[in-house]
């Protein structure tokens, strides 16, 4: 009996062995794939040498250029109520982006005398299958000259166009919230 008991746990002993060794080696090998973050010593020397690229030589031509000045002009508009997260009152003048945008769902919209994205991202479906509304069935009841308050996290440009890139965070139209980002799971 005994010998029958050791045939039969010896072989499990050797095998889980085998697996807690295999478990812990890929644990090692997914610690080591983790980069520590640059230094600002570092991250100069990477950006000039992506400066030095045919896509950043275009960048700061775009950056000096009469277009890419009026978009920053532009971001200088909003920057403190971005930084303070205030409301920005807004007017829509499109339901559609420029084309070949590539920004997700969004709209273009007039804040301070100046045309803006405004950006919500990419359109997810619910997570039931049986669930057909979208996130952005709200905003699809916005119309042209519709008169909206804005508040935002982040305002981007990209050479591409000729616009800067609000993200929409919350839209509020007379008095009724339009829109309201939901956070990302495990984000801060």
């Amino acid at each position: 009996m005994k010998k029958v008991i050791i045939e039969v746990i010896l072989p499990l002993l050797v095998a889980s062995g085998v697996v807690f060794a295999t478990l812990e080696f890929g644990n090692e090998t997914s610690n080591k794939s983790i980069q520590k973050p640059l230094s600002i010593d570092q991250r100069n020397a990477e950006r000039k040498k992506w400066e030095a690229t045919p896509a950043g030589i275009l960048y700061k031509e775009w950056e000096v250029s009469p277009a890419g000045k009026k978009v920053y002009a532009a971001e200088a508009k909003i920057n403190n109520s971005i930084r303070n997260n205030t409301n920005m009152e807004g007017v829509v003048t499109s339901l559609s982006l420029p084309a070949g945008s590539r920004v997700g769902f969004g709209v273009m919209v007039r804040i301070n005398e100046e045309d803006y994205i405004l950006s919500f991202g990419i359109e997810t479906p619910g997570k039931n299958i049986l669930n057909f509304k979208s996130e952005f069935d709200q905003l699809r009841t916005l119309k042209v000259n519709d008169k909206i308050f804005i508040k935002s996290h982040n305002v981007s440009h990209a050479p591409k166009y000729a616009y800067p890139i609000v993200a929409g965070n919350y839209i509020e139209r007379e008095g009724k919230v339009v829109y309201k980002r939901t956070p990302r799971k495990g984000a801060c």
